[in-house]
């Protein structure tokens, strides 16, 4: 009995190690946006390619579809709901600013992207995975889901005046004043 809780120590420690990289590693990539998004579409790519040349595992793409559009609301939504809490964003001049903040933050969004397309990928090593389905209908069926929930979640944005995406700060110019 001691020989088990040994190997589950030094399982213990080597997972340990392994997070602590993995960290180290993830903590690296956080200042670098546009590489991030950059790799996650090579994966994407990657992925989207061996399915295409597969010719199956449709089932698990529609999954992925499904869960990245669930994130994707996530990162489009403002942590605090508007229209359960009040309004957050002022609506007259003399109100405090507040900034938008997402219920699921960029990093996450992206690292969660990648987790999904990775396991994706990795479904589809095994044949089990692969049940034959009529994927046009899929296909249509995420197209008519995607439109439905991005136009509701469009609705949402105008009728509480708020704006998920920035594009850097906001600068202005000097005035010139003649004297």
């Amino acid at each position: 009995m001691d020989e088990d809780n040994g190997g589950n120590e030094t399982f213990e420690r080597l997972r340990s190690k392994f997070d602590q990289k993995l960290q180290f590693y993830l903590d690296k990539t956080t200042p670098h946006i546009a590489y991030r998004w950059i790799a996650l579409l090579v994966v994407v790519l990657l992925y989207g390619i061996r399915v295409f040349l597969l010719k199956g595992f449709y089932i698990i793409t529609y999954g992925l579809g499904i869960y990245n559009l669930n994130l994707l609301l996530g990162f489009l939504t403002p942590q605090s709901d508007p229209s359960t809490e009040g309004p957050e964003l002022p609506t007259k001049n003399d109100e405090e600013f507040k900034p938008f903040v997402r219920r699921l933050p960029e990093f996450k969004f992206w690292l969660n992207c990648l987790k999904s397309f990775l396991v994706g990928s990795i479904m589809t090593l095994f044949p089990i995975f692969d049940v034959p389905v009529f994927w046009p209908i899929l296909l249509l069926y995420w197209v008519v889901l995607f439109v439905v929930t991005m136009k509701r979640q469009i609705k949402h944005m105008i009728k509480y005046k708020y704006v998920p995406l920035s594009f850097g700060k906001k600068s202005y110019q000097k005035e010139s004043r003649d004297k």
